[in-house]
Order: structure tokens, then C-alpha cells, then sequence
């Protein structure tokens, strides 16, 4: 939702045009079944519009499939949060709990349109394709030290790297309900498909597999490189690996095997090696307990790139660290990624072939020498703040003199912080991933969104942008690019970069994808994997969405957990352990959760310009905040009965939350906000902080609120919760990114600190209006870092986190008065206990009522007295202010919230998954430690979810006994019919051979690439040894193919060059064989290569085979082609002998 929309819905939501009460009954609905909304048909063919566009239109979405959305249904007028307002009272036989308690009467807002809308949930996500939910999103606190990292797939495996090794999935199981490791269920893997892991290691930084070897490498934070075997035991709980050597002093960033079988790797430093193929066969034929003998034999075959290209200590690489690597295996070359570069490295030769930036233009050098940070800052921060004037110059006065100090600390204030953000935050070009496409063509994503293609040779061809958020990676099947976003959005791009689809896969960023198996695979920074299938979007998604809905009842679950929330104003003061035991304490012993929020928790303008300085670098909290914490965990038995889960602190305002351990299995992904709205909306004296919390995997939100005082402000806190709740995004909270930054940072918040105590010491000591308006502008700079720094914040994110939460509760002291009332009249309406007739002299009920505060929510009916203003240690009702101001009792301190019913008292259903109610609401009139009352309230709360590994059975028996889908997935095994024009070819020394692949279908693309089964030394008696492969398929040395893959139009041709290119070997023994030193091996060879062959989306491929000999002693070779010995590798391939089309030598 842009700027421009928020503006507009904020006037609307702000000056309302007044309902008519409305008089209604609902006795009639509760025998009722629940309303299950229609879902509607959808379309992924374009990007998904914004709300604004479609005002009207219903967005449905399930919290448990980990998504957040602002849509939601347009209720009618007869719905109870509609455009009306009303008072809803149970009927006697609803009752909640084991304990059957009868919820409390509830009186409902109106406005609950726009934003308020109550959220929609379906059983099936029918905003996006469906998926298999091989790893459902573990709660983060389950993931400590074992987040997962990267995937890679194969057409049986997915593997895994995580913080502490290795896991992989045999795709064969992705349907198996959850079992654990060895059927030991792990906190956060309860759900997942059955998998085995590896032993503990450093973490795994990258992962890539060798199918021609059945090994997958690893690459470690520690430097080392793992080999693991693919075909790994099921015997042992954990496996180790096959070989390890020290590869880097840094992290290992990223491994690739090239068109030759080498395998390249990068660290820090701009370091990239190439790790023969010759050295790695051999330590992998090494037995296990020989595991150092084959670290030392690779580590001493490394060939450092770096230390190539440097002459004289002049490099012509940056050192700047390379983050990626890319296998360019139609040209066999290699791309080697920096932050703002890239270098193209010939994968035979191992030359540098091109230096260029991400604009494309090529660079000679990369000065290498540190950029020299701006010293003007220094200067700048050495302020006079006592400087006198000249002998001719009128003295000034003292105020004048602090004005000009101020201005000037001000304007230096924010040119540090506009430069510290400048110098810290990351360039929008940063490249972040990198693939190569089925034509050819490079593609490469940056921060920015920006989408770049690039011809092999490294010149730029298109920029395409469709998303504004950061491209985290690629991956491709067949024809199409698969993108994924910091946004949690997976898009699909055709080879010219138009948009196919796009949707919303995951609620956090999808670090990583990868194809295999028939699915795409996407790997979030949570830990969530999910698998789409290649014909999404398409007829599958419907046949899916439909069968899943109707076993609704089969994996659908529900479990009820009642919610304590207080509230207290205690005005810079402490309290005793007998009042938060008569507060809290004492209602604890059937509450599962436990949220409290404090206001005026420490005030004071030093405090205040502490907490906005400390803000600004991500600091938050103090002692007396601490104490609160503790004093409140103490009275809740946290050590036996509930944790802490966690906090957040805005000044003086802090909220908390405890769950109880018997529940704590279920509740996690703790996220914090806060928003200031004091001194210019950038102190935290008025504000709100919030927590988002998961349980039973729906979120829950609850904000502590403290809203501007005073009678007459009712607009100024109207606007406050219109900006809370329009602005609070939640975080797992800020942290200094480094050293450098935080030197800069530090300084800025001394400067802040210093300046903003000064500013609201004048403020307090002088009331001056410019005083006031220079502390608001001097704090919203400090909050300048904070924003600036973030260059991923885009429009798509200003919609607003609580509108897509499937609960929200709002408490605090919202300073909402008694109008139309004295001081007297009050008091005595409270001594009588008339209730009825002050309520309707609430300012928050009539605003609410008028639809211009917390539009659409809900607020138990109160019937304690007011809870503001009283004498301190003064207990009972004849506690209220009775001095010189006699403020008027009020009723400022509040709980209000909203579920997902769409009518009341609704049943909860996949449909409608969090169902609550007030069972409790009420003040605690005699504790006196405070001129507030204490508040609490207590919710029952049914929430509906899903059980994921019964889902995911339920979803392999629809896959494997639907005839329409099977159908589809035996389409997808179709392949275009394609012919070589040989299939045996003969080369001497420097000869070239045209290959023609001619695709015969007049309907379908082909998709070629072309590997090498294996090589072979020819014998004396002219036939050859067993073929060996090299890694990944690579080619020998002493062949050339180009291009070894791309796109043949439907009746097409292409020609692919096989060339002989002369070999020379340094080494001093071939296969036992002496040789000269740096001589060409001199015995006739052989190889195998295959032309595999697909189609735009097809899941099987056939291959041609054809013989490549290289005759040394130019004898004439004739072949009689027998592959026998190369079944096992080629499958189904098909064969065309055709006459050998022979070059001439150069």
C-alpha cells in the first residue's frame, strides 16, 4: 500500500460521517452452523494488484501456512463489526472452558472496513499454488544454532545445509508423515517429512551436487569442504563424511564444478581456488581411515587465481570478498561474483578473460587501495557551545546564545547521521544471486530488485524490475527463471524476463531454490521448506485446492488457551509483591498465556532523551524497566510455572510475555515493534510497543499503549492509535551490524544524548513553543539512522502487520475521559455503582461508536469504576483526587481487541481460527501503589489450526489416486524427438566437427545440454578401457564443445562445435605411465558424450550418445561404436548412426 493511500484512508478513518445506533438481535445465529465463505477463483497469471485497487475484493490467506495480508472480507451491515456498532450479550448456553464459564457481554465499534477488516482464512491457500510442506515452519526459538542455510536438489534427494552440518530428504518420503531423526521427535521438526542428518560441523555456507560421483560438497564457515555420499546408510542416526580437507582461511562462500570436471571455490579476500579433478578422484578411491592422506593430497593440488593474476603486488581483481560462483557450462567458463563486479575466468585454461562492474562497463584495475572515510565528521562534532562574540558584535542574551547552540547542534546531529547512514547502509546494486538460464543467457539479481541478463561474454543485454524487494535467488526449470525475494514472493520469468506468475510463498524471505524431483523447491530464512510443483500455476492447483478442502476434518485440530492481559499506569513507582500477587498472581492457575503492559514506567526528560538516543542504535530497556520484569516473573512462579519469552521497552512504556511451560511447545516466533507519537512522533513519552507471537501457529498481536492526556485531546489520541497501528512493524529487534558502524553510531547517540537532555531541560525549565519544536526535530533525527539503513523498507511493506494478525488486543492507559460531567456528579453516579449512565459519558465509546477509533473492535462491557485519578496509599473508592484539580474520574485505563469472527460468537473453523471471548474484566481497587488503577482481563481463546504431517499424507493420496493429476505429471514426460546428425566422430590434433542437433517437433521447444559420460585411454588392440567420469560430468581436457547447451526452436537445428584442443600435463606420472615434464599425452583417447534432451517443462529427458575419439598417431580410427558399458549412465537414451562428418585440421 503506497503513501498516497494511507494519506487518503486515514482522512476517511479519521472523519467518519456518524452512524445511526442500531437495535439488534443475534439470539437467532448461535444455533446456526458457521458461515464458511466462499473462496474465490484466482489467477497467478499477473502480479498481484494492490488493495487499493480492488477495494471491494476479498483476499482469503491461512495464518498457518505462515502468511500475513491486510485483505479481508467487506462484512455486511448486519455483521457485528460492519458500519455499525452494537452490544452483544451470550446467550445462556454459551459457555467456554472445562470449567464452563459464560463469557461477558461485549460492546462492538463501528469502521470495521479498510485496514480493520477482519482478516480471512481458508483450510487451502487459494491466493497461491499449493505446496508440499516438507519441513513446516519451526517456531525460530526451536532453530538455535540449527537454522537451515541452503538446499540443493537432485531427481531423488533434497539436501540441506544447516548451522551444524548436513540433513537430506529422499523425495520418494516427502509424503510420509513426521517421525523425527531415527523416529526421536526434535522440537521444530515434528512435522517434517522423514530425513537423516550428519554429524555436528561448522556451518554450512554452500552446497553443490556431483551426480556423477554421488557426492554432494559442502562448504563450511570454518574454511573446510565436506564430501558426503549421496547414497548414505539408514542405519546410523547421523552420518559423517566421506572426505574434508582445509580449503580456506575464511568462510567457504560457494563451490561450482565446472565444464571440466575442477572444482572452484571462494572466500574473503577476492580469494578463489581451483581444486583439480585429478587430485579429488583420488582421494575419494582412499578408504576412510585415510581421511588425512586425502585432506593432504587435495590441499596441495590448490591453484590459487588470485596469486595468478598478481604481478609486482598489483592484482587486477578487487579484494573484496566473492560471494558467488557460477558454472557457465555452455561456454565452459566461470563466474566469479563480488558486491559491485564480476570476473569471467576461462574454465580449461584458467585465464581471466574480462574484469567488469554491475553496470557493465570493464574494468582494467580494481584499485585495491582502502577508501578514506570523510574527515569532516570530526570536524563537524567539535561544537562551541559557550563561543563569545567579537568586541563590535552586541552581546546576546542567554536564550539567543542556547538557540544558536541548538540550531547549530542540530544541523551537525543530522549531517552525522545522514552521512553514517550513507557510508554504512549497502548499495542498492549489490548483486545477490546469480543463474544461468537453459538459453545461455546470465541473470543476476540485486538489492534493489533489479533483474540484469547478460550474454556469456559479460555484456549486459535487459534490466527487468517487477518487485522492489531485494532478489535473494534464482533457480530454472526448463525455460522459465524462478526468482525469489527478501518479500517471501517467488516469481516465474519467461527467457525474454516477462512476468508468468507470481505469489507469496513464504511470510520471510526465501533464501534459497532449488528444482529437482518435479518440484521447485524454496528454502525460507525461518527454516520452512516448501516444494511447488513445476505446472504451478496451472489446472493441478485447482484439482489440489479442491480435494485438500473436502479432508478438512481429517487434519484439521483445535486447541483452547486462555490469555491474561494487565495493564498499569504506575507512575514511576514500584510496587509490592502482595499487589502484583492481588493483581496478577492470584487469576494465573488456568492461563496459559500471560501479557503485561506498564506505562510510565520512568519519565523525566533525562530518561526520555536517554531512551530516544539509545533507540537509535538499537538499544532498549532500563533498571527500573528490569526490576518491573522481575518483580512480575516472580509473581508468576516463572521458574516452575510460566517463561519469559520476551520484551520490549519505548521510555516509559514496557510490555511482556510469559507462557506457560506445558504450552511452550507451541508458542514462539517472538517479534517486537515500537512507535513513538510524543514530542513530534519521535519520543517515547505517548506511543505504543507491541509483541507478535505465534501459538499454535496463529499470530497474535498485543500493544501497550499510552495515548495523549488531557479532556479535550480526544482527536490527538484518536490520531495516535490511527498511527500505531498503520505503522507498527514488528522485528526480532535491531543489532549493530559492526564495528565501524557502531563507533559512528555510539558517537551519534552521545551527541543525541547530550543535545536532547539540554533541549528538554530548557523545555521543562522555559515552556518555550521553539524549545519544544527543536527537541521533536532533534529526536526525529536520531530516528534517521534507524530508517536510513534500511534500504529493503518498500510500499508493499507499509501495509500494516497487525491488520493481517488473527488476533489483536490493545491495553494501556488510553486516556479516553468523562464528558459532559463534574467531578461531583461523577463521584456519586461511582458511589451508587450507576455504571450504565457513565458509560455512555465515555469518550472511547462514543469515538468508537462513531467509527473513529479501534475501528471494528470489541471491549468488554466495563463494570468497575473508573480507574483514574486517585491518591497514592489511598485505598477504596474515597481514594480519588480530591485536590485543587479535582480531575474527573475516568475510565483511561482499557483492553480492547479483535479475532477473526465474522459474526459473533462464531465456531472456530479453519474458516474463522481464532474464536475469543472475555471470561474477565476487571480493576483491582485496592492497590494503592499508583494514582492509576491495575487492569486485567482474561480471554478464552479457541484456535483452530492445522496438523501439517496429516496434511501432507492427505496431499500424496490425492497425488497418487487422482487419475486427472496423474494424467498431468505423465504429460510432463514428454520430450520433443530430436536427432544427431552422428553419433561417432573422429578428431586429430587441432580438428573441429560440426554436431547438428535438429529438434523435429513442430510444436515444442527443445532443451539440449551436452556432458561427458566418460573418458577412456584407447589400448594398444584399438579398444578402449572403462570410461571414467569426471565431476559433474565434465568434459576432458583435450575437448571442446560449444555451445554445450541451449534452446532449439520447434523444426530448428543448431551446430555444436567439438573440438580437439591440445593438452599438456605437468605431471610426472598418467595413470602409472612416466612422462616428460610438460609434455602432451601422447595415447589415443576417447569419450562419451551425451546430448540430453528435454522439453520446455518436461521432468524426463532422453539422451543421445555419441563417441568422440582423438587419434594421437593419425592413424585412421575406425569405429565400431558398442555402449554397453555406458548404459548405466545414459537411461533411456536413443541412437541414430549417421556418417562421421570430419573437419579439417587447422
Amino acid at each position: 500500500m503506497d503513501s498516497l493511500i494511507i494519506e487518503e484512508e486515514e482522512e476517511d478513518s479519521l472523519v467518519p460521517t456518524p452512524p445511526h445506533r442500531k437495535s439488534q438481535s443475534y439470539s437467532q445465529q448461535f444455533d446456526e452452523k458457521p458461515h464458511h465463505h466462499q473462496i474465490r477463483k484466482h489467477s497467478l497469471d499477473e502480479a498481484p494488484r494492490s488493495s487499493a485497487t480492488s477495494a471491494t475484493a476479498a483476499v482469503y490467506f491461512d495464518s498457518s501456512d505462515d502468511e500475513f495480508s491486510t485483505g479481508g472480507a467487506i462484512l455486511s451491515r448486519d455483521s457485528f463489526c460492519g458500519e455499525d456498532y452494537s452490544v452483544v450479550t451470550p446467550p445462556p448456553n454459551i459457555l467456554v472452558g472445562d470449567d464452563r464459564v459464560e463469557p461477558l457481554p461485549e460492546f462492538i465499534g463501528a469502521g470495521g472496513g479498510g485496514i480493520f477488516k477482519v482478516p480471512v482464512r481458508a483450510a487451502v491457500h487459494p491466493g497461491r499454488p499449493p505446496c508440499l510442506e516438507l519441513r513446516p515452519h519451526p517456531l525460530r526459538e526451536t532453530q538455535t544454532g540449527k537454522f537451515l542455510r541452503n538446499i540443493a536438489c537432485t531427481e531423488t534427494q533434497l539436501w540441506a545445509g544447516q548451522e551444524n552440518g548436513v540433513r537430506f530428504w529422499k523425495l520418494e518420503e516427502a509424503y510420509v508423515a513426521g517421525r523425527g531423526i531415527g523416529g526421536k521427535v526434535r522440537r521444530g521438526d515434528e512435522d517434517t517429512a522423514p530425513f537423516r542428518e550428519s554429524v555436528i560441523t561448522s556451518p554450512t555456507m554452500c552446497l553443490v551436487a556431483d551426480l556423477s560421483n554421488k557426492v554432494l560438497w559442502s562448504g563450511h564457515k570454518d574454511g573446510k569442504i565436506r564430501a558426503w555420499n549421496m547414497d548414505a546408510s539408514d542405519d546410523d542416526d547421523s552420518f559423517e563424511e566421506r572426505i574434508l580437507w582445509q580449503a580456506h582461511r575464511g568462510p567457504v562462500n560457494s563451490i561450482v564444478i565446472s565444464s571440466y570436471g575442477d572444482m572452484w571455490s571462494c572466500s574473503e579476500g577476492g580469494v578463489i581456488k581451483i581444486w583439480p579433478w585429478d587430485s579429488l578422484e583420488k582421494s575419494l578411491l582412499l578408504k576412510p581411515e585415510e581421511k588425512h592422506m586425502a585432506a593432504m593430497l587435495v590441499e596441495g593440488s590448490a591453484i590459487d587465481l588470485r596469486s595468478q593474476v598478481t604481478v609486482n603486488g598489483s592484482c587486477s581483481l578487487s579484494s573484496s570478498e566473492v560471494k558467488y560462483l557460477l558454472a557457465d557450462s555452455v561456454r565452459a567458463k566461470v563466474w566469479a561474483v563480488q558486491s559491485l563486479s564480476f570476473s569471467i575466468w576461462d574454465a580449461r585454461s584458467k585465464d581471466l578473460l574480462k574484469v567488469f562492474n554491475v553496470d557493465g562497463q570493464v574494468e582494467c584495475r580494481v584499485d585495491m587501495i582502502p577508501h578514506i572515510q570523510d574527515q569532516q565528521v570530526d570536524d563537524e562534532m567539535k561544537l562551541k557551545f559557550f563561543s563569545g562574540g567579537s568586541k563590535k558584535e552586541k552581546p546576546q542574551g542567554f536564550l539567543q546564545r542556547s538557540r544558536n547552540v541548538i540550531m547549530g547542534a542540530a544541523g551537525a546531529v543530522r549531517r552525522v547521521a545522514s552521512r553514517s547512514a550513507g557510508a554504512f547502509s549497502e548499495d542498492t546494486r549489490k548483486t545477490e544471486a546469480i543463474v544461468l538460464a537453459a538459453d545461455g543467457t546470465i541473470w543476476t539479481g540485486s538489492m534493489s530488485g533489479q533483474i540484469v541478463q547478460w550474454c556469456g561474454n559479460g555484456n549486459r543485454l535487459r534490466d527487468v524490475n517487477h518487485h522492489h524487494r531485494p532478489v535473494m535467488c534464482f533457480c530454472t526449470f526448463g525455460d522459465r527463471i524462478y526468482v525469489g525475494y527478501a518479500s517471501g514472493y517467488i516469481q516465474i520469468l519467461d527467457p525474454d524476463g516477462k512476468l508468468i506468475a507470481s505469489w507469496v510463498s513464504h511470510n520471510e524471505p526465501v533464501i534459497k531454490l532449488a528444482a529437482g524431483g518435479g518440484f521447485i523447491f524454496s528454502l525460507a530464512s525461518h527454516g520452512g521448506v516448501r516444494g511447488w510443483y513445476v505446472t504451478s500455476p496451472g489446472p493441478l492447483d485447482n484439482i489440489i485446492r479442491t480435494e485438500l478442502s473436502q479432508k478438512e476434518r481429517i487434519y484439521a485440530r483445535q486447541d483452547n488457551v486462555r490469555i491474561l492481559v494487565g495493564t498499569w499506569n504506575v507512575g514511576q513507582g514500584r510496587a509490592s509483591h502482595d499487589s502484583l500477587m492481588l493483581w496478577l498472581g492470584s487469576v494465573t492457575s488456568d492461563v496459559g498465556i500471560v501479557v503485561v503492559g506498564l506505562q510510565e514506567v520512568e519519565m523525566g526528560a533525562g530518561f526520555l532523551a536517554m531512551s530516544a538516543a539509545k533507540e537509535t542504535v538499537g538499544l532498549e530497556g532500563s533498571a527500573m524497566g528490569q526490576w518491573w520484569i522481575d518483580a512480575i516473573g516472580k509473581a508468576l512462579d516463572e521458574d516452575n510455572t510460566f517463561e519469559r519469552m520476551g520484551s520490549r521497552q519505548l521510555a516509559g512504556l514496557l510490555i511482556s510475555l510469559w507462557a506457560r511451560k506445558e504450552i511452550r511447545t507451541h508458542v514462539g516466533d517472538l517479534d517486537v515493534a515500537a512507535v513513538p507519537c510524543g514530542f513530534g512522533r519521535a519520543i517515547g513519552n505517548k506511543g505504543g510497543v507491541g509483541l507478535r507471537i505465534r501459538v499454535y501457529d496463529r499470530i497474535m498481536c498485543f500493544v501497550n499503549c499510552h495515548l495523549a492526556a488531557h479532556l479535550e485531546a480526544v482527536n490527538r489520541r484518536n490520531a495516535d492509535f490511527n498511527h500505531i497501528f498503520r505503522l507498527m512493524v514488528f522485528s526480532r529487534g535491531q543489532h549493530l551490524s559492526n564495528a565501524a558502524a557502531g563507533m559512528v553510531q555510539f558517537l551519534f547517540m552521545s551527541c543525541s544524548l547530550g543535545l536532547s537532555t539540554y533541549l528538554f531541560w530548557l523545555l521543562y525549565s522555559s515552556g518555550l513553543p521553539w524549545a519544544l519544536s527543536l527537541a521533536a526535530g532533534v529526536s526525529t533525527a536520531a530516528y534517521t539512522l534507524k530508517t536510513t539503513t534500511s534500504p529493503s523498507i518498500g510500499t508493499e511493506e507499509a501495509k500494516s502487520d497487525l491488520a493481517a494478525a488473527d488476533m489483536v488486543a490493545f491495553f494501556g492507559d488510553f486516556n479516553y475521559r468523562l464528558f459532559g460531567i463534574t467531578y461531583d456528579e461523577a463521584r456519586d453516579f461511582i458511589s451508587q455503582r450507576s455504571f450504565d449512565w457513565l458509560r455512555e459519558r465515555d469518550q472511547l465509546r462514543q469515538e468508537m461508536k462513531a467509527g473513529k477509533v479501534f475501528q471494528g473492535m470489541r471491549e468488554a462491557l466495563i463494570t468497575f469504576p473508573p480507574t483514574y485519578k486517585f491518591e497514592r496509599n489511598r485505598p477504596g473508592l474515597g481514594g480519588y483526587d480530591s485536590g485543587e484539580k479535582k480531575r474527573i474520574p475516568a475510565w483511561c485505563d482499557r483492553v480492547i481487541y479483535r479475532d477473526t469472527q465474522s459474526s459473533p460468537f462464531s465456531q472456530s473453523s479453519l474458516q474463522c481460527p481464532v474464536v475469543s471471548s472475555v471470561i474477565m474484566y476487571e480493576a483491582c481497587m485496592y492497590v494503592t501503589e499508583s494514582d492509576h488503577k491495575p487492569v486485567r482481563c482474561k480471554f478464552h481463546a479457541t484456535i483452530a489450526h492445522v496438523d501439517k504431517s496429516v496434511r501432507r499424507q492427505e496431499l500424496g493420496k490425492i497425488i497418487t489416486s487422482n487419475e486427472k493429476i496423474r494424467s498431468i505429471f505423465e504429460d510432463l514426460k514428454f520430450v520433443p524427438d530430436t536427432t544427431v546428425s552422428t553419433n561417432n566422430i573422429v578428431l586429430q590434433s587441432q580438428d573441429t566437427v560440426i554436431l547438428r542437433i535438429t529438434n523435429n517437433s513442430t510444436t515444442s521447444k527443445a532443451i539440449f545440454s551436452i556432458l561427458c559420460g566418460g573418458q577412456a585411454i584407447v589400448k594398444d588392440d584399438g579398444e578402449a578401457s572403462d570410461y571414467t567420469p569426471r565431476g559433474s560430468f565434465g568434459l576432458p581436457r583435450w575437448l571442446e564443445v560449444s555451445p554445450a547447451g541451449g534452446i532449439i526452436k520447434p523444426e530448428g537445428t543448431v551446430d555444436v562445435k567439438v573440438h580437439h584442443e591440445e593438452f599438456y600435463t605437468l605431471e610426472e606420472n598418467v595413470d602409472g605411465i612416466p612422462q616428460n615434464w610438460w609434455c602432451e599425452d601422447a595415447r589415443d583417447k576417447e569419450a562419451i558424450l551425451m546430448v540430453n534432451i528435454r522439453g520446455s517443462c518436461s521432468t524426463t529427458w532422453t539422451s543421445h550418445s555419441v563417441k568422440v575419439r582423438h587419434c594421437y598417431s593419425g592413424r585412421v580410427c575406425l569405429l565400431d561404436f558398442k555402449p554397453s558399458n555406458l548404459t548405466k549412465n545414459l537411461g533411456g537414451s536413443r541412437r541414430h548412426q549417421t556418417e562421421i562428418r570430419r573437419g579439417k585440421s587447422r
